[in-house]
C-alpha cells in the first residue's frame, strides 16, 4: 500500500510540459480606422514613440473585415466540418511596425489627408500596452497595442 500512494504521490508531483503553438508576435501599433471615418481618411501617417526611441511611417490601410460563423455539417459530431469566411465591415486597418514593443507607456501620433485632401486633425494620445498570455504563462507573454481613430480622435482599442 504505500508503494502506491508513494508513486501517486510522485507522479502527481511531475511536471509535464505543454506543447506551444509555433506563433510569433510582431511588435507595432495596429491602428483600425472605424467604419463611420473610413471614408474620411485617404492617407494616415503615424508615430509612436516609448521608452525615448520613436518611429514613424504612413500605414498601407488595407480593408477590414469581421469572421462570419457559416455552421457546422453535423455539430452533434465531435470531427464535424465547420466553415466560416470573412465580411468587410467598412473599417479600414494598418499596422506600425516597431523594433521592440514594451510595457512601458507608449505615445502614438496619427496624421494625414482627408479624402479631399485638406489636413486631418492631428490626434494624440499616451497609453500603456496590453500584456496578456494567450496560450498560458509557460507559452510566454504577448505585449499588445492597437488603437482606433475616428471623428473624435484615438483611443485605446479594447
Amino acid at each position: 500500500m504505500a508503494t502506491i500512494t508513494t508513486t501517486a504521490l510522485l507522479s502527481g508531483c511531475h511536471a509535464f510540459e505543454t506543447a506551444c503553438p509555433a506563433v510569433g508576435q510582431v511588435s507595432g501599433v495596429a491602428v483600425t480606422v472605424a467604419a463611420g471615418y473610413a471614408p474620411e481618411v485617404k492617407t494616415l501617417h503615424v508615430k509612436a514613440c516609448q521608452d525615448g526611441k520613436c518611429k514613424d511611417d504612413t500605414l498601407e490601410l488595407v480593408a477590414g473585415s469581421v469572421p462570419v460563423d457559416l455552421g457546422c455539417a453535423d455539430a452533434s459530431k465531435p470531427d464535424a466540418v465547420c466553415a466560416a469566411t470573412a465580411k468587410p465591415d467598412g473599417t479600414r486597418r494598418g499596422m506600425l511596425n516597431l523594433d521592440r514593443l514594451g510595457e512601458s507607456p507608449i505615445n502614438v501620433t496619427a496624421s494625414g489627408r482627408s479624402a479631399s485632401g485638406k489636413p486631418l486633425p492631428v490626434r494624440t494620445l499616451t497609453f500603456a500596452p496590453r500584456a496578456s498570455y494567450p496560450f498560458g504563462e509557460q507559452c510566454g507573454r504577448f505585449v499588445s497595442a492597437s488603437v482606433v481613430l475616428d471623428a473624435a480622435g484615438l483611443r485605446q482599442d479594447r
